[in-house]
């Protein structure tokens, strides 16, 4: 089961906007020095959408072999066309991946019904485990606690879930769901602040964004909760909040946590991909000064 402190990993380009494979394998460096359990490539945060399929294929070959083994690697394989998701995800499986990580269709709000639709033919046809991907801010349809139970005993390749919803009540609501019929079902939040919440609530941890930037206060919280040490838990939670405030920076707020990646990782470039942009002189002094006041 996995459970822990993930890394849904940015993707580095350069000046000209191509995958800069020497300044991702810093970042890989960065991570897993920081104590972080595993990578998720090619996720939302990692600008999937903005690659071609080829670019995809490449980044995730590499970033097996940058990991070696140190780290679980997860990747996102998700798509509108679930042939494409099933090729891409046997792929992950051919290149070494340990588990896919899929978020539902986008455009059209879904039911639920379509959704498991969705999910059943992926899972049906994978060798990997599969973590169904909650992002409803991003889809329009939110995967109920019904339907998670529902996946999580028809496919046991469905190992767990993504929750990234703005209410520990949902997560709360998919634990007392699934984890009596499935105790090695894997529940993840993916807002960073939710990581704590998560774990009192009897979750697995966290794939949260801003340990791109701060792994080591990630891994920090997750070691302090798992010894009890209250107080270690509060001030580095304090410190935590203070690094919410990137999300806000920029929208989409990628080019927020890229710029703090390269304030914090020699030679990494906060070039994003259109639409999204680099921050401007003003956004870039701002995340210096909220970087200082975290203590990163």
């Amino acid at each position: 089961m996995l459970s822990g402190v993930f890394t849904p990993m940015v993707t580095a380009f350069d000046s000209e906007g191509r995958v800069d494979y020497d300044s991702n394998r810093r970042i890989v460096e960065h991570v897993i020095a920081g104590g972080v359990d595993g990578v998720l490539v090619l996720g939302s945060i990692g600008e999937f959408f903005a690659l071609t399929e080829e670019e995809k294929r490449g980044f995730l070959r590499f970033a097996v072999e940058a990991v070696a083994g140190r780290a679980a690697v997860l990747v996102g394989t998700g798509g509108t066309v679930v042939r494409e998701v099933v090729e891409r995800t046997r792929f992950a499986a051919e290149a070494g991946a340990d588990a896919a990580v899929v978020i539902s269709p986008y455009y059209f709000q879904l039911d639920q019904e379509s959704l498991y639709r969705y999910y059943a033919e992926v899972a049906a046809a994978s060798e990997l485990p599969v973590l169904l991907y909650n992002f409803p801010d991003r889809t329009g349809a939110s995967l109920s606690p019904e339907l998670v139970v529902r996946l999580a005993e028809d496919f046991e390749t469905i190992a767990g879930i993504k929750d990234t919803v703005d209410s520990i009540s949902h997560t709360r609501a998919v634990l007392e769901a699934v984890k009596p019929r499935r105790a090695d079902f894997a529940v993840l939040s993916g807002f960073d602040e939710y990581l704590v919440a998560n774990l009192l609530a009897g979750g697995d941890g966290l794939i949260g964004g801003l340990s791109n930037v701060a792994p080591a206060l990630h891994a920090g919280l997750r070691d302090a909760f798992r010894r009890g040490d209250l107080a270690a838990l509060a001030d580095l939670h304090k410190r935590l909040n203070v690094l919410m405030g990137l999300y806000a920076i920029t929208q989409p707020f990628v080019g927020a946590i890229k710029a703090a990646v390269s304030l914090v990782v020699e030679g990494v470039s906060a070039a994003c991909r259109p639409p999204a942009a680099a921050p401007t002189p003003e956004q870039f002094a701002a995340i210096g000064r909220l970087l200082s006041r975290a203590g990163v």
